[in-house]
């Protein structure tokens, strides 16, 4: 369970991971969102099963612990806080840091890749698994999905002019769904494609 991950942690870590996440104050990157991806995290660990289990939860935990609205810099911002929390936080040498650095950096380009491009294997397969948690909300229940949208708009709001939002958010939207693959793993493709389908083309036709 996620609270099982969370309780993982050491109370000095957790407390400092909860903070980032309540900085600046956000509508949909928030701590509900690290748990939310945590079921994820779980379901795939009771299905396919994770190559490196250890780096791939602390790549869900930290994320999206840097998170400003319209920056280009928040995974890489993300990923060196992970790093200085691990060598700060855990014994040395049990996580691979520079792994959990590269997971959480690759989602800077979510929707720009393809399920071959990360080859064969078990940490290959990690990484699909891993980015299609955290797209996981796509196909989510409508009103789920409805809310989510919502809380992105939200946090871009004064950041950007709303026309402008709207209009990139409309094209973001657009080429996930024109991509041949949402989810980049076998596993999430048959659990979550057909109503993420639904849900963008319904949110694409609203924002026209």
């Amino acid at each position: 369970m996620p609270d099982a991950a969370l309780a993982m942690l050491s109370e000095g870590q957790l407390a400092e991971l909860a903070a980032a996440y309540a900085t600046p104050p956000r509508a949909y990157h928030n701590f509900d969102h690290v748990r939310e991806v945590l079921r994820q995290h779980v379901d795939v660990a009771a299905g396919p099963g994770w190559a490196q289990p250890q780096e791939a939860r602390l790549a869900v935990l930290y994320h999206d612990a840097v998170y400003e609205a319209g920056r280009s810099d928040n995974e890489v911002r993300s990923a060196e806080m992970a790093v200085a929390a691990i060598a700060r936080w855990l014994p040395a040498g049990s996580v691979d840091a520079a792994r959990v650095a590269e997971l959480i950096e690759l989602t800077a380009r979510h929707g720009q890749f393809t399920p071959d491009d990360f080859g064969e294997g078990p940490v290959a397969d990690d990484t699909r698994h891993f980015l299609d948690c955290d797209m996981a909300i796509l196909g989510a229940e409508p009103g789920v999905f409805d809310a989510y949208d919502r809380g992105i708009a939200a946090e871009y709001r004064g950041k950007v002019p709303a026309w402008v939002f709207r209009l990139n958010r409309r094209r973001f939207l657009k080429a996930l769904l024109g991509t041949p693959r949402i989810y980049l793993s076998a596993f999430f493709h048959e659990r979550y494609d057909a109503q993420a389908r639904a849900n963008l083309r319904r949110a694409v036709n609203e924002k026209r």
